[in-house]
C-alpha cells in the first residue's frame, strides 16, 4: 500500500483530531502564560466546529483538553511568580503578572480571598481580566502551588465547560461550520468585553 492510499483510507476527522487537539493544547497553554491569546475564543471555536464535523464524544475531547491546557498553564505560571517572590530581584513573569493586575482589583481579589478562600479562583477564570489579581493575591498571600492548583483545578474544569457551551451554542445556530465559529467568537468577545464596558458606565455616572 503506498502513501497515497493509507491517506486517503484515514478519515478526514482523525486527521483533523490529530492535528486540532494538540494545537488547542498548545494554544491555550501559551494564552494562560500570555494572557494576549483569547483562549476562550479558541475553545468555542473548538466546540463549534467538533458540533458539526466530530463524532458525540469529541466534545468530551475539547473539554478535557481545554481544561488540562488551563490548568497546567496556570500551574506554571504561578510556579514562575512563586520563584519570582523568592527571588530578590524577581522576576520578569511576576512583573508580568503585576503589570495585568490593576491595584484596585488587586485589592478586591484580597478581600474576596480572605473571606472565601479557594472559591474565589473559580470565579476568577470565569470573570474576564480576574484570573491575574487573584492569582497574584495568592502569591502575596505565599499559598503553596498545591494549594493553590486545589483551587485552580475546579476553576480550569468551570472555564471549560463555560466555553465550550458557548462554542455549542454559536454551532448550533447555523448550518455552516464557518457561522458557528463566527457566532462562538462573536459571543465571547461580547461576554468578555461586557463587564468592562459596565465598569466604564458606571465610572462615568457615579457623582464626582
Amino acid at each position: 500500500m503506498n502513501l497515497l492510499a493509507i491517506a486517503e483510507s484515514v478519515p478526514p476527522e482523525s486527521t483533523q483530531q490529530a492535528v486540532g487537539y494538540p494545537s488547542l493544547f498548545l494554544l491555550v497553554v501559551l494564552g494562560a502564560l500570555v494572557p494576549v491569546v483569547p483562549t476562550g475564543a479558541l475553545v468555542s471555536s473548538a466546540a463549534a466546529l467538533a458540533f458539526h464535523h466530530s463524532a458525540p464524544q469529541s466534545q468530551l475531547y475539547v473539554f478535557g483538553v481545554a481544561a488540562l491546557a488551563a490548568f497546567l498553564g496556570d500551574s506554571v505560571l504561578y510556579w514562575l511568580g512563586a520563584r519570582g517572590m523568592r527571588s530578590k530581584n524577581g522576576s520578569r513573569w511576576l512583573n508580568a503578572i503585576r503589570d495585568r493586575a490593576p491595584q484596585e482589583r488587586l485589592e478586591q481579589a484580597q478581600a474576596k480571598l480572605h473571606e472565601h478562600d479557594v472559591t474565589v479562583l473559580i470565579l476568577s477564570r470565569l470573570v474576564p481580566a480576574g484570573r491575574l489579581p487573584v492569582m497574584l493575591a495568592c502569591l502575596l498571600a505565599k499559598w503553596p502551588l498545591r494549594r493553590f492548583a486545589r483551587g485552580n483545578l475546579p476553576a480550569c474544569l468551570a472555564w471549560a465547560a463555560t466555553y465550550q457551551v458557548i462554542g455549542i451554542l454559536g454551532g448550533s445556530l447555523f448550518p455552516e461550520p464557518w457561522q458557528g465559529v463566527a457566532a462562538a467568537v462573536a459571543l465571547t468577545v461580547l461576554i468578555s468585553a461586557a463587564p468592562v464596558v459596565w465598569r466604564r458606565v458606571r465610572a462615568r455616572l457615579s457623582p464626582g
